[in-house]
């Protein structure tokens, strides 16, 4: 190379230098975790806690009484526990750590560490990790829950879960209420309103994440927050509907679990009873396939199932009811009038509210009690009180019918399922290892006509008088 082909490919490089430089330098550096601990810098070491437990808000802020509620569950009213507070990004006014300086105030609590996470690589920082492994009970603070959702398959996630699974807690509002349900309306592609989603159940803006948080009795649902006040029932109708069409759900339903802001929260215990406190909260089902649900074209939907929570009411999780809700429907995108109220509906069916205990004998199919009859869903509840019992229920199902059982096994017994036809012959089973392992079977009927089918419910090994409980659902 010469000297002055030298110079000017010099000349070249310092002119790029000086265009990219300044590029580089107005790039924002991606701001690091941060955290804030309050109280003990020291963690609580115990054995066990009693929980869980679960507080889902209609807005952001943490609510005393059910979150005192809680932290009295877990710690069974003795000794103290720590508490993380998870944030996607820092209060813009005010005290940078909001959620903790209530915690704080409260009984019982040893610490308060609020970790502000912004970029979805923080979920893998180890610190972040340990202090949720460490605490009891994680919060998720309000804000945007596509970042949340981002955490999925994270060591962030499997964190939270083992907090749960030793007995802790976990809860949240408005974005953090949202992340808490198994399935999560994500809000990646933007916000939706309850007149653009009936209007257009398949609208860009509505999407999904999946598999992440499944709590404990709590399957199936969709969380929505600031319900009322932001008219969200429109919207949560549509998510029922969608989660429906698109196979989210097992056994052919959802459940929409709305609750209002301003104090509303539905404290959830470790018999999956929920408690309303502040403000009322809707729990909105749907048990059927929707009569339209297309893209571009408006919802149509018969007889949502509604239940009005008002602060102090109760709604069982576990053994869902199957009485006791209103109905509404959406007809074209327009939904019925008064959605936020209704008459109770007090005639469901069977006698005894849509459940069917067991009457012994029925430990053959000839003997089996019939369930064909219950609503959907139904409860069927029994006990093995021998290795040698064996529990028989009839169900009659038509051509295109699923029905879905799933069973929720006493510690005392390792029960299995089978699903037998009207021989005898074994069509489906569940035979999950471990006393206390739940149980779940679904069939779906493909002949023409009707046809009988039995459950059998036995013993593998260990019998006792704690009942199980299942619920039946046909789609």
């Amino acid at each position: 190379m010469t000297y002055r082909h030298a110079r000017k490919a010099a000349y070249a490089a310092v002119a790029l230098c000086a265009l990219t430089l300044p590029l580089a330098h107005q790039q924002p550096a991606q701001a690091a975790a941060n955290r804030i601990r309050l109280g003990s810098a020291s963690d609580v070491s115990r054995a066990s806690w009693n929980g869980p437990a679960f507080t889902m808000n209609g807005a952001g802020a943490v609510i005393p009484a059910s979150m005192s509620r809680a932290i009295d569950d877990i710690r069974g009213g003795t000794g103290s526990l720590d508490v993380v507070v998870l944030a996607g990004s820092a209060p813009t006014s005010g005290s940078k750590t909001p959620e903790c300086d209530t915690v704080m105030t409260l009984a019982g609590v040893n610490s308060c560490t609020t970790w502000t996470l912004t970029a979805a690589a923080d979920a893998t920082n180890s610190q972040v990790n340990t202090d949720i492994r460490n605490a009891e009970f994680v919060y998720f603070a309000g804000g945007d829950q596509c970042r949340y959702a981002a955490w999925k398959g994270t060591p962030l996630e499997a964190s939270v879960e083992s907090v749960v699974a030793k007995g802790g807690g976990s809860g949240g509002g408005s974005a953090g209420h949202h992340i808490n349900s198994p399935i999560v309306y994500d809000a990646c592609n933007g916000s939706v309103t309850s007149a653009e989603a009936l209007a257009n159940p398949y609208d860009r803006t509505i999407s999904f994440t999946t598999g992440m948080f499944q709590w404990p009795d709590y399957a199936n649902v969709i969380n929505d927050s600031h319900f009322v006040t932001r008219d969200r029932m429109g919207r949560t109708m549509t998510f029922v509907a969608r989660a429906i069409k698109d196979g989210l759900t097992t056994g052919g339903a959802a459940w929409g679990v709305g609750v209002e802001e301003g104090g509303g929260s539905l404290f959830i215990d470790r018999n999956g009873l929920g408690t309303e406190y502040g403000k009322d909260a809707y729990v909105v089902l749907g048990d059927h396939q929707p009569e339209q649900a297309a893209d571009r074209k408006p919802l149509t939907y018969s007889n949502y199932k509604i239940w009005h929570l008002t602060p102090g009411t109760t709604f069982d999780f576990r053994n869902r009811p199957t009485c006791g809700y209103y109905l509404r429907s959406v007809t074209a995108g327009v939904p019925d009038a008064n959605l936020y109220d209704g008459t109770p509906v007090t005639n469901c069916g069977q006698s005894g509210g849509g459940s069917l205990a067991e009457s012994e004998p029925n430990d053959t199919r000839d003997t089996a009690d019939d369930a064909t009859a219950l609503p959907s869903p139904g409860t069927i509840t029994g006990d093995l009180k021998s290795t040698s019992d064996r529990d028989y229920f009839k169900v009659t199902l038509a051509s295109g019918q699923t029905a879905a059982l799933t069973c929720a096994v006493p510690s005392a017994y390792d029960m299995d399922l089978y699903w037998l036809d009207a021989t005898g012959s074994t069509l489906e089973r569940s035979v999950n290892d471990g006393p206390g392992t739940d149980e779940s079977l679904t069939f779906t009927r493909t002949a023409s006509g009707t046809d009988t089918y039995y459950v059998d419910a036995e013993a593998f090994t260990g019998s006792g008088s704690s009942p199980y409980t299942c619920t039946l659902t046909k789609s």
